[in-house]
């Protein structure tokens, strides 16, 4: 009889879904999904979803499961168990082929990338330094001359602000892109997203790396776009670069990428551009 419990208790399946472990371990820890969305560096909605087991509302599943890893590792988990039982899932519910996993990927480990004010600082103290080489060199070529240093400083302001001047003009002299133009999507660091029609078939769906480009058919009816990170996509209409699909906070669905939606869609974001040109 007591053999007979213990193999019961061996083929027991675990009920448990991914979320629930994480959202368990998360609560034993006292931790809210706001502080694990600061100590990962992931959005609090993909995290959210993660323990609701909302797939539909993540960038993929490649994401999906780098994302769920990083949770676990920071409540205590085993990453490689929990991106295991993830996988299975998301494979169970369909969501096998929404992406094809990339082997070896891992998001970012929060403790190697340094606070933005660190790079500030960095940049600031670069700059000083520079400026005070510059004075220096100067004074020692020309130690009895300060007017000199004077009016090559002015110089140096006129030519600055002329060249401002000359780019702004460049800018708003360049004729509209066409409504028909050709869309090119150019990756600025790596990033994967989803092309489609209005019907929902698949005209692109990769991971780009940094300076891979994807132009858009022409013959595409309302091409669409999904990405969890628009702002590493630069957007270009006949050459001419329009304003950025989004940002690194939110993942964009369904958002159009012909050229009549991203100029109508640019109007909208600028309409004080729309009543300086009429």
């Amino acid at each position: 009889m007591a053999e007979e419990t213990k193999d019961d208790e061996t083929v027991e399946p675990n009920l448990d879904s991914t979320g629930d472990l994480l959202r368990r371990a998360r609560e034993q820890k006292n931790l809210s999904l706001e502080e694990i969305a600061k100590k990962t560096r992931i959005p609090q909605r993909h995290l959210a979803s993660i323990e609701s087991g909302d797939y539909e509302a993540l960038p993929g599943r490649t994401y999906a499961i780098g994302f769920a890893k990083s949770f676990a590792r920071t409540v205590g988990l085993s990453d490689a168990s929990i991106g295991t039982q993830l996988r299975t899932e998301m494979e169970e519910q369909g969501h096998g082929a929404y992406q094809p996993e990339m082997s070896g990927y891992a998001p970012a480990n929060p403790s190697s990338i340094p606070p933005r004010y660190l790079a500030w600082t960095a940049a600031g103290v670069g700059a000083l330094i520079l400026v005070g080489y510059l004075v220096w060199r100067t004074l020692i070529l020309n130690p009895g001359d300060p007017t000199q240093i004077a009016e090559n400083e002015t110089t140096t302001e006129i030519e600055s602000t002329s060249s401002t001047n000359n780019s702004q003009t460049a800018n708003n002299g360049a004729p509209t892109p066409s409504s028909s133009g050709t869309v090119i999507l150019t990756a600025t660091e790596t990033v994967w997203m989803k092309i489609y029609d209005e019907e929902g078939k698949r005209l692109f769906e990769n991971e780009m790396a940094a300076g891979d480009t994807f132009t858009v058919p022409s013959d595409a009816v309302n091409p669409q776009i999904l990405t969890g990170r628009p702002d590493a996509l630069t957007v270009t209409i006949d050459g001419q670069v329009v304003p950025q699909l989004g940002t690194a906070e939110r993942t964009i669905k369904d958002v159009g990428v012909s050229a009549a939606a991203l100029l109508s869609r640019g109007a909208a974001d600028n309409p004080a551009a729309d009543l300086s040109a009429e």
